[in-house]
């Protein structure tokens, strides 16, 4: 009987072992979802100042007996100014919106909320981004949803916009009104 060569064996059973850890990746549930340690916690630390010309944030705003969305965005993220008619909409839609502006020059986060619109009812200001830090934002935009209590009941990654926006953002702010 001829001997076979672990060279022929071992490539073949590294990939299938390999090609199943990935398959069982790709079938849990929210895949592409990356978890937040701060669900069902209290938010965390917010930033002691506010972007120029707009009402400071505090962790009194977070508690106050309302749901409360809070954007991390910056004026030179794209993904950010593609939401940024998503936020108004949903402040004109009555929702208590809060942004945290992180990693960002001064006037140009002012100057964006003056040529755009502030959909913010009261903001965060975070040039060197130890908020986000604390929050455990990746990049932005990423968007949280607390509750009237000031637990963080939802975690939202990437821009409010198109499906994903309506398959899986609203879902979760419709779950948190009700």
């Amino acid at each position: 009987m001829a001997r076979v060569s672990p060279l022929l064996i071992v490539p073949p059973v590294i990939f299938a072992a390999l090609a199943g850890l990935f398959w069982g990746g790709l079938m849990r549930d929210n895949a592409g979802e990356l978890p937040s340690q701060f669900i069902g916690q209290p938010a965390p630390a917010l930033p002691t100042e506010a972007v120029a010309g707009t009402t400071q944030l505090t962790p009194a705003d977070l508690s106050a007996g309302e749901i409360t969305i809070v954007n991390f965005w910056a004026s030179w993220c794209p993904p950010c100014r593609a939401e940024h008619p998503t936020l108004e909409a949903l402040s004109e839609q009555g929702y208590r919106v809060a942004g945290v502006n992180f990693r960002d020059q001064a006037d140009d986060a002012s100057g964006y909320l003056s040529d755009n619109g502030n959909p913010f009812f009261a903001t965060g200001f975070d040039p060197r981004g130890r908020s986000a830090i604390d929050w455990g934002v990746t990049a932005p935009p990423e968007t949280f949803i607390v509750g009237p209590d000031g637990t963080v009941l939802n975690r939202f990654i990437g821009p409010l916009i198109g499906s994903d926006y309506e398959q899986r953002f609203l879902p979760m702010l419709q779950a948190a009104t009700q």
